[in-house]
């Protein structure tokens, strides 16, 4: 779980792997004090949609707490970069609040290229340094981790004073053995077979990682809100796992099934079937990707443009604004409640296909000749 961890936070470095450009930095927490603007924001007529969509979904070097009466309350991270003329440098993103700059060190806010990004000056020009910092997204991730590891350690703790054959476990200890043994049982042994065990560590922690980062990211205040699943470089990482699992994994008779499978002769010769195949390999995990990141990134958007519409109509008058903003109220809270059971779903989802994927590469010729 904790080297999960560090792979993930890893890859939310999305501009030091080139992965900015999909997307990768995102960050679709929606809090109730995120969602605010200043006074100056709500009584002008020019309310810029754009920006206080995409400037809520963008990671940032500190953690953003409140606003009260115009000023910024946020958490200072740790910015980790490393120069090619002065080497590592560490220190606290508070430095560069506010256009400071700190041992030739910025935050860039003007250009779409590497804006909100740490910049370095350097007697060649400006360049962008190699960063692993600590950013809101990373800060969420490992603590999103700590709080599912206490969560099991705590579920746990009834079994070392107890004896399960003898009596059930209730309480919270209770509800985590429902749902590890709802997932082992509906899940991962129907769809993998006889050698199910075999998967069921990743699969459980898959599970409980995306739905506890899913509860997590709806919480409406601090240290909650960082919403890990909607950003991509974590589906990615999720996707590969699954990917790794059922192509290092897989069967002889897997591999048959992709390189000669039982069809016409000649669409093996030629190799047509072989390179749906091959192209299916990658589908399957890409699938997996985009279906998890695109659910919980579009739920978070639409609560954000909910929340909006209390600004839009600011300039329209008190009784307009009253109304829709009741109305945008309700309607968040409703789709509040729904984002608890799209959290479940898409875990649910997710460990679902995945076994599924490792269950067909790990078919026997019997077990085919069973199912037909």
């Amino acid at each position: 779980m904790m080297l999960l961890t560090l792979i993930l936070a890893f890859l939310l470095q999305g501009d030091t792997l080139g992965l900015a450009g999909l997307g990768m930095t995102n960050d679709t927490s929606v809090t109730p004090s995120e969602a605010s603007v200043s006074p100056d924001e709500v009584s002008s007529p020019d309310f810029d949609m754009d920006e206080y969509l995409y400037g809520h979904v963008m990671d940032a070097y500190d953690w953003h707490i409140t606003t009260v009466n115009g000023k910024h309350i946020s958490v200072p991270l740790l910015i980790i970069v490393h120069s090619k003329t002065t080497g590592w440098h560490v220190f606290s993103s508070g430095k560069l609040a506010h256009g400071h700059e700190y041992e030739g060190f910025y935050i860039l806010h003007d250009e779409e290229s590497h804006k909100d990004k740490v910049m370095e000056h350097t007697p060649s020009g400006d360049v962008r340094p190699f960063d692993i910092s600590i950013t809101k997204n990373v800060a969420g991730l490992m603590f999103n981790s700590l709080v599912l590891v206490l969560l099991v350690l705590f579920g746990v703790k009834w079994y070392r004073k107890h004896d399960a054959r003898e009596e059930a476990p209730g309480g919270f200890s209770g509800l985590l053995e429902m749902l590890v043994m709802m997932v082992e049982n509906d899940i991962i042994k129907p769809c993998i077979g006889q050698d199910y065990k075999r998967y069921s560590p990743y699969l459980l922690t898959a599970f409980f990682f995306i739905f506890v980062n899913n509860l997590l990211g709806i919480v409406p205040f601090f240290p909650g809100g960082a919403n890990i699943t909607g950003n991509i470089a974590i589906t990615f990482a999720l996707a590969m796992c699954t990917f790794l699992a059922v192509n290092l994994f897989g069967n002889k008779h897997y591999y048959k099934d992709i390189f000669w499978p039982e069809v016409p002769a000649f669409l093996k010769v030629f190799p047509l079937m072989p390179l749906i195949e091959i192209i299916g390999l990658f589908t399957k995990p890409f699938s997996l990707m985009v279906r998890l990141f695109a659910n919980i990134l579009a739920g978070h958007m639409m609560l954000l443009g909910v929340v909006s519409v209390v600004f839009l109509t600011a300039s329209l008058g008190p009784a307009m604004n009253g109304g829709l903003s009741v109305i945008a109220v309700l309607f968040g809270v409703f789709m509040d409640i729904l984002e608890l059971l799209v959290a479940f779903l898409q875990a649910y989802i997710f460990t679902m296909l995945s076994s599924v994927f490792i269950g067909l590469s790990r078919q026997h010729p019997e077990e085919k000749t069973a199912e037909e």
